[in-house]
């Protein structure tokens, strides 16, 4: 069989349909690849955490076969990595470069641009509130917030913002031919290759700069790095918003707890998280080093892993009653939204903290937030690596 990733559109939150079974009959499966490799799919939880902990599991390009028809291209050309590109090195060259950037990532960081994404947010809610309903909630809010607060992080000019979130947007397009993405990708290349010429100079007191300052990483290497974290910075966390907002708004129930209660929003963000799992194309993979057992399968050295996100965090065996969305549900942070090992998401504690500031401010500001047109009417980004929505209009009552 081939990976399974059309939702159905009656329920657009769910995994698909195929995943679920394969879940539970078959949580270990033979995976048939594009380029004729027979690989395994992972559906279950205690598997995939197994598997993303285990060192005998490589993530290096060169090794892994891609369930895609294409290969992300952001990653580097061919089986090459691009210079710096440690989310597809092994240790030890993974290690050196993860090091260098937890020293830029702290908690202690990300903690102090709380009040900055507080002011953010709230700048973009007053516009919402001046434009007056109806907005489409991804361009008035759950794009821009991420796209400034990472801007400013890295130290990426936000008036460019139009221009990265455009070539980004074909990069990672799956629909988008292999000449369009590569294309959209050396100009995200050109440019931020530009921006850290213009940096190393005079290092400014922004993360790039702290790099520069802090580190021996070459142009190449830092080019590389801030493209990666930029875009991770705001795909991944744009989507979640503007998804999170639309699945709330589905489930009635949630959002009027929640809205009673918004001392819920911590563990809210955390079973947006596991429930929408918005990695669906871009699910980990892993190639064997070496023969290893699993579920009393035996996975030979050189064969490719992939681990099916949305089905492992809606695993029965992990999570009670899994395809309910529930708000207050304890355990829920032990999902594997941001990955699992030594690999996890470096950024996560940003993006927790985009969400729970988002989300709260949002329902606070509009109390009586709902969809502008019927849930069946909205586009959802099928073909994208993360899933989301492609616009979410909302209205509300004016005061």
């Amino acid at each position: 069989m081939t990976l399974p990733t059309r939702r159905d559109p009656a329920c657009p939150f769910d995994p698909p349909e195929e995943l679920t079974r394969l879940r539970d009959s078959q949580p270990l499966t033979r995976l048939a690849f594009p380029d004729g490799h027979v690989g395994w799919l992972v559906t279950r939880y205690d598997a995939a955490r197994r598997v993303l902990a285990d060192p005998r599991f490589s993530v290096r390009m060169d090794l892994k076969h891609s369930p895609l028809p294409r290969r992300n291209v952001l990653a580097g050309s061919g089986d090459k990595p691009a210079p710096g590109m440690f989310v597809v090195m092994d240790d030890p060259e993974h290690r050196r470069f993860r090091r260098l950037l937890t020293g830029q990532f702290t908690v202690q960081r990300m903690r102090r641009l709380e009040p900055r994404i507080v002011q953010i947010t709230a700048d973009h809610l007053d516009a919402m509130a001046k434009a007056g309903p109806p907005v489409d909630l991804v361009q008035a809010f759950a794009l821009p917030i991420p796209s400034l607060v990472i801007c400013e992080l890295l130290g990426v000019p936000y008036e460019d913002h139009a221009f990265f979130q455009e070539q980004t947007a074909v990069a990672v397009d799956l629909d988008a031919s292999v000449e369009q993405a590569t294309v959209a990708a050396g100009r995200l290349t050109d440019y931020f290759a530009d921006l850290v010429r213009r940096k190393r100079p005079r290092p400014t007191d922004d993360l790039l700069g702290g790099l520069i300052t802090d580190s021996d990483l070459t142009d190449e290497e830092l080019t590389t790095i801030g493209l990666a974290l930029l875009i991770a910075g705001h795909e991944t966390t744009a989507n979640m918003l503007a998804l999170g907002v639309f699945a709330l708004l589905s489930h009635p129930e949630q959002l009027d707890a929640y809205r009673a209660d918004t001392s819920l929003t911590d563990s809210a963000v955390e079973e947006l998280l596991r429930y929408l799992t918005i990695i669906h194309r871009g699910s980990p993979s892993r190639a064997a080093l070496a023969d290893v057992e699993l579920d009393g399968q035996l996975i030979r050295a050189g064969e490719t892993v992939i681990i099916g996100l949305p089905a492992v965090n809606r695993d029965p065996a992990r999570f009670a009653d899994p395809d309910v969305l529930r708000l207050g549900r304890d355990g829920a942070r032990h999902h594997l939204a941001f990955g699992h090992g030594v690999h996890q998401c470096l950024g996560q504690q940003l993006a927790r903290i985009e969400m729970r500031i988002g989300y709260r401010m949002l329902f606070e500001r509009f109390p009586a937030l709902r969809l502008a047109v019927p849930a069946a009417e909205i586009s959802m980004r099928e073909a994208s690596l993360a899933y989301g929505v492609r616009r979410l209009p909302v209205t509300w009552e004016q005061a």
